[in-house]
């Protein structure tokens, strides 16, 4: 009489290592992020200048990502995708930027494209921001407000309400 213990085994055995094989092929994936507006090559090809305004290009590309705040009004779309690998920092594949520029009275004067070229790398000199005004050790600053808080004209304790009484 023959034993199936071997065989069960053996198929076991099989069972667990493509699993293991499985889980290790897995964890090596990235994981890609998109972040931002959708582009649509068509969308955006269709915003003609002179022609639309801000109405038809909210209506054709939706809301933007943000608007100019000084200046001529200016809509800006951006997408940015990153691609990270297990235990990676992220990386940006790709980023880009439609820029619809408009004049006062509102109709599309240009629209242009932009992508990593444009992105600049801001390095930080050291640990510390720089600030206007005086340095302060950490003393002052645990106790520097003793007697402030609370002073007569401050509305603290001592000063009048807010009705006057």
């Amino acid at each position: 009489m023959q034993s199936t213990r071997p065989y069960r085994f053996s198929r076991m055995a099989t069972v667990a290592v493509l699993s293991l094989a499985a889980m290790a092929a897995g964890g090596c994936t990235s994981i890609r992020d998109h972040r931002g507006y959708l582009f649509d090559a068509a969308l955006s090809d269709a915003i003609q200048p002179g022609i639309d305004n801000r109405q038809s290009v909210e209506g054709t590309l939706g809301q933007p990502s943000f608007a100019s705040q000084y200046g001529d009004p200016v809509y800006y779309y951006v997408s940015s995708t990153t691609e990270q690998r297990v235990f990676g920092i992220p990386q940006t594949e790709e980023h880009r930027v439609l820029k619809v520029a408009f004049d006062q009275s509102g109709t599309v004067t240009s629209v242009t494209n932009g992508g990593m070229e444009d992105v600049r790398k801001i390095r930080p000199d050291g640990d510390e921001t720089e600030t206007m005004g005086r340095d302060r050790s950490f003393i002052e600053d645990l106790f520097g407000n003793i007697g402030t808080v609370g002073g007569v004209g401050a509305g603290g304790a001592g000063g009048p309400g807010p009705n006057g009484s």
